[in-house]
């Protein structure tokens, strides 16, 4: 990311064009906008910090950073290595503390112009409410609740190592993670077994531990929100595997729970719409590819989807019809590339994308100029009418 924003400030296009009038220049360019505030959660306290504030330095603001209070230890070392770097002091400005204390006040700060947050729907709708009116630029990336569709022609072996990643993969606590599997009703139960046999047998344990291909939940408030949505899930679909917390033996020290897979479940139920942000996954039968479009796009959310088909006129049709900011064929819901841009629809996002070239828009305005070099006034075309 940091080679990527450097990049883009050795770029910077703006646009020339002719003018309508002879001898007279006109152009436009990207100017900064200020002091930037930046409101970032836990789950990749370097990689969402980088995509936010890099692009917002090179294009000349100063920032105001303040990382989720679960990883502060992170978010200081990130610092740091700019301080280290040579960034000169007061250009990077690092707070700590809770959203009542030091959100809200930069929400509300007159000083600060962008607010560029990462976190939960519920407090980024909060945010943008209050930072639009007060005419506050503000750059929403929020919840999500992924799909990943299995045809009937899919490869099952691929789909059910790709599902089982991008369900567990890094315990469900990542806004891409996918948690919910809509499968052709043909290939459901098949799908079903075997994405549970598969994550039956994954090691949950310490992170730092290589063998280890779980970790726990990052505290106590969101392992029992995961116990919950599990008792939840016992009354909507099949428990296929999982639905335990973990707490003896190696599990003592920690938040862990099982990986969990419910299958059978119904497009509505609560389990199959809501934002878990845990290890718990379900499995819908869908009746067509159409079906499996409709109910993806019905999702109050809108960040990331997938396909497993063999057929190209399939594939092709959901890369136009899948209303996401990101689509994937034949692969899982995570692993976004800093080149491309990032962010969703619907209750993901207000529209801004992170990253790619599109990482500059949040934090720069456009300012048109004309060099008039006539030596006379020269009306425009409105005032010669």
């Amino acid at each position: 990311m940091a080679y990527l924003a450097a990049g883009e400030g050795r770029r910077m296009y703006g646009v020339t064009t002719p003018s309508e009038m002879p001898n007279k220049w006109a152009m436009s360019v990207r100017a900064p906008i200020g002091v930037c505030g930046f409101i970032t959660p836990w789950n990749f306290p370097f990689a969402i910090p980088s995509w936010k504030i890099m692009p917002a330095l090179v294009a000349g603001n100063t920032c105001v950073f303040k990382p989720a209070g679960d990883t502060p230890e992170t978010a200081w070392s990130f610092v740091k290595i700019f301080e280290e770097a040579g960034l000169p002091g007061g250009v990077l400005n690092i707070v700590f503390g809770s959203g009542r204390n030091v959100g809200d006040p930069m929400v509300t700060h007159p000083g600060i112009a962008v607010i560029s947050f990462t976190g939960s729907t519920e407090v980024g709708n909060a945010i943008g409410g209050r930072g639009g009116a007060l005419g506050k630029r503000v750059s929403l990336e929020m919840g999500g609740k992924n799909a990943i569709i299995v045809m009937d022609d899919a490869d099952l072996s691929l789909a059910t190592e790709a599902i089982t990643w991008s369900a567990f993969g890094t315990t469900g606590q990542r806004c891409t993670a996918c948690s919910r599997v809509l499968v052709h009703e043909k290939v459901h139960d098949e799908l079903v077994s075997r994405v549970a046999k598969m994550a039956a047998a994954w090691k949950v344990g310490d992170g730092l531990d290589e063998s280890v291909q779980m970790g726990p939940c990052i505290n106590k408030s969101q392992l029992e929100t995961v116990k919950r949505y599990v008792e939840v899930g016992r009354g909507e679909g099949r428990l296929a595997t999982g639905g335990a917390v973990l707490a003896d033996g190696p599990h003592a020290k920690g938040f862990f729970h099982q990986p969990t897979v419910f299958g059978g479940v119904k497009e509505d139920a609560r389990i199959a719409v809501e934002e878990i942000f845990g290890p718990v996954l379900s499995i819908v039968p869908v009746k067509s590819l159409e079906h499996a479009v409709a109910v993806n796009n019905a999702s109050a959310y809108g960040l990331s989807s997938s396909i497993f088909t063999r057929d190209v006129n399939r594939a092709f049709t959901a890369m136009r019809d899948l209303d996401t900011g990101i689509v994937y064929v034949n692969h899982g819901t995570t692993g976004a590339e800093t080149h491309l841009p990032f962010g969703g629809n619907r209750g993901t996002g207000n529209g801004h994308r992170e990253a790619g070239h599109t990482m500059l828009d949040p934090f720069t305005e456009w300012k048109s100029i004309y060099v008039d070099f006539s030596g006379k006034l020269q009306r425009a075309q409105i005032d010669n009418s």
